[in-house]
């Protein structure tokens, strides 16, 4: 297992080998300087940050390191066939296309939303009449157990949660951009940023 860290740049659309159109998630990945080494991880900076915008602990210890300043750090299971060292960097090119990829973001947050947008549930009558329309309705069982079960899917906060898209197949590695192009869709809104893993399922 090996990763490194990126930001999702935008969607479009290529042509894959066989000519089909395919949807493409675009996303700057790297590179990633080592910041420590640890047992089974290494932990990995991603995306330049002005010195004055850091407290001075936090300075000092990309200071120590003499390393500039990053955004994000986040930690990568080891790749064991690899030999990490600090100050190194990791790039997009760890990966090929055909390469299959596990993304983990923070999706869109929607705020509080309703029982049909949250679950999908299919609402009462839509015909005149009817007042119950997309409204929660009747809740629990009656007299056993006289209660609502927990965990009953209910509205409320819907989204800003990490989530992982798995097995998400490289169609182009653009080392010269830093670039990394997956077939299908990523978590999160653009430029939010991301966690990219070779794929534990595949």
């Amino acid at each position: 297992m090996s990763g490194i860290l990126g930001k999702k740049l935008a969607m479009t659309q290529v042509f894959d080998d066989k000519g089909q159109l395919v949807g493409v998630t675009v996303i700057e990945a790297g590179p990633c300087p080592v910041l420590a080494v640890k047992e089974k991880s290494i932990q990995l900076g991603f995306d330049l940050l002005p010195e004055k915008k850091l407290k001075k602990p936090q300075l000092g210890y990309f200071k120590k390191l003499n390393i500039a300043p990053r955004k994000m750090i986040a930690e990568v299971t080891k790749n064991p066939s690899s030999d990490y060292k600090v100050g190194m960097e990791v790039k997009v090119d760890i990966f090929k296309p055909g390469d299959f990829v596990d993304v983990t973001g923070v999706s869109i947050g929607k705020g509080f939303q309703g029982g049909m947008k949250r679950w999908g549930w299919s609402g009462g009558p839509a015909s005149h009449g009817s007042m119950s329309h997309r409204r929660i309705g009747s809740l629990g069982s009656s007299t056993t157990p006289g209660r609502v079960w927990k965990g009953h899917h209910l509205p409320g906060h819907m989204g800003n949660q990490r989530v992982t898209v798995q097995n998400l197949k490289v169609i182009k590695v653009d080392l010269e951009n830093n670039l990394l192009v997956v077939k299908g869709a990523v978590p999160g809104h653009k430029n939010s940023y991301l966690i990219i893993k070779k794929a534990k399922k595949k």
